[in-house]
């Protein structure tokens, strides 16, 4: 009978451990993005980005990520996510990549602090981009 006591023990520790693993997917499978109360926020699993609208600094498409030394976060096929350090600036940068191989907006806030994001769906990555540009033309003029 002990056996069967610790067997059950055993498979209680694994499917409790696959289910917060797949919690943990599901949170990150995609980064979510919305406009509210003049900030532009990512959010992706336990990472998110608040950046006030006012403090975007400049707005660009990159083909490529600049070398990077990752503080925290992971990498997953063509995923890249969390916070790492920019290598040539020191300076702190956020990664919401859903796809390495499409194009990633680069978004300056606060002087130098960085965040590059896309989505999944191109097409969303463009859509936000539009509404972020015709938010930088408004408060220019």
């Amino acid at each position: 009978m002990k056996k069967n006591k610790k067997n059950w023990f055993w498979n209680i520790v694994i499917i409790v451990t696959l289910i917060v693993c797949t919690m943990a997917f599901v949170l990150h499978y995609k980064n979510w993005s919305k406009f509210e109360e003049g900030n532009f926020q990512v959010v992706s699993g336990i990472y998110k980005q608040r950046i006030p609208l006012d403090d975007i600094d400049s707005l660009s498409f990159v083909d490529k990520l600049p070398e990077m030394e990752r503080k925290n976060g992971f990498s997953w096929l063509a995923k890249e996510k969390g916070v790492f350090k920019d290598s040539l600036t020191d300076t702190k940068v956020y990664v919401f990549v859903d796809d390495l191989r499409q194009q990633k907006l680069r978004i300056v806030h606060h002087d130098s602090l960085k965040l590059f994001v896309n989505f999944k769906d191109s097409i969303e990555t463009d859509r936000i981009y539009k509404s972020l540009l015709t938010v930088l033309k408004d408060n220019v003029n």
